[in-house]
């Protein structure tokens, strides 16, 4: 099995370039779900260093997409939730 490497990447976050420091798996989730919601990379991690209580900004990162998948895993497990307060949670997480 191939181990995952910790990749260092940079990226312009409102207009400053920074770096981030993630797996390629959890890179390649952060641009799906940068491409479901209709927002640029940079825009998705801006709005995640924004909210983030503590930690550096990969740790804030990692802990989005794990989020992310969790609140959909609980969709598909409870389909009676609306989907308009699934979507307005979802877009509440990117603003």
């Amino acid at each position: 099995m191939k181990k995952s490497l910790v990749v260092k990447r940079s990226i312009v976050v409102g207009g400053h370039k920074t770096s981030v420091s993630l797996e390629d798996e959890f890179w390649a989730a952060l641009k799906k779900i940068a491409v479901r919601h209709r927002v640029t990379l940079s825009d998705l991690i801006g709005s995640i260093d924004s909210q983030r209580q503590h930690g550096n900004l990969s740790s804030a990162v990692r802990l989005f997409v794990l989020q992310h998948y969790r609140q959909r895993v609980e969709e598909t497990a409870h389909p009676d939730v609306s989907a308009t307060t699934t979507e307005m949670q979802s877009r509440k997480s990117i603003e």
